[in-house]
């Protein structure tokens, strides 16, 4: 099966979130994707990050992840999701922050500053820092549909779904299909 990365990829609203989001079902063994484990799909992910992800401005131009870095970014990623998610869920741990910060620094020295081209682990890694300090926790929530974590930026901080096109249309189709059922059989 054929896999692009498309903008609901990266409706996380951070790269630190969507990287934390290229497992889908990941609660679901029968149904989880990593979405990583093909390595096509891992070293075209920095040019859609850099197309697709809201803070693309901040990183600047992407390049992939060098295949000796890939096990420090896979550490990362599971870090910046068990720490974000324990964060949502109310259950900050100070073991989770740690892990962070120990996947974070351990991507960060491995990439002398440049000026031309950031690796995308290191663009992540800096990304889930900025994330940590983030002062409007309130703002950091979780999809009740897919389980993906997002920054709600709305105004009114009333956003429910990771994406209103994707998650959204599928919960709200859902509920008017059981309602059409009952109905039906009323």
């Amino acid at each position: 099966m054929t896999f692009t990365w498309t903008p609901h990829r990266f409706s996380g609203g951070a790269l630190a979130l969507d990287v934390a989001n290229s497992v889908v079902m990941r609660f679901d063994a029968a149904r989880r994707i990593d979405r990583y484990a093909d390595p096509v799909a891992l070293d075209s992910f920095a040019a859609a990050a850099a197309s697709f992800c809201s803070d693309k401005d901040l990183f600047g131009p992407l390049e992939p992840v060098a295949p000796e870095n890939r096990p420090a970014f896979l550490n990362l990623r599971e870090a910046t999701d068990r720490h974000f998610r324990a964060e949502v869920l109310g259950r900050p741990s100070c073991e989770h922050l740690a892990d962070l910060l120990d996947a974070a620094s351990t991507v960060i020295r491995r990439h002398p500053i440049k000026a031309t081209r950031t690796p995308v682990d290191a663009a992540a890694a800096r990304s889930a820092l900025m994330l940590a300090t983030f002062s409007e926790r309130e703002r950091l929530k979780i999809c009740p549909n897919c389980q993906w974590l997002f920054l709600d930026r709305s105004r009114n901080r009333s956003r429910t779904w990771c994406d209103m096109t994707v998650c959204g249309n599928r919960v709200k189709a859902s509920r008017h299909y059981q309602r059409q059922k009952k109905e039906l059989t009323s």
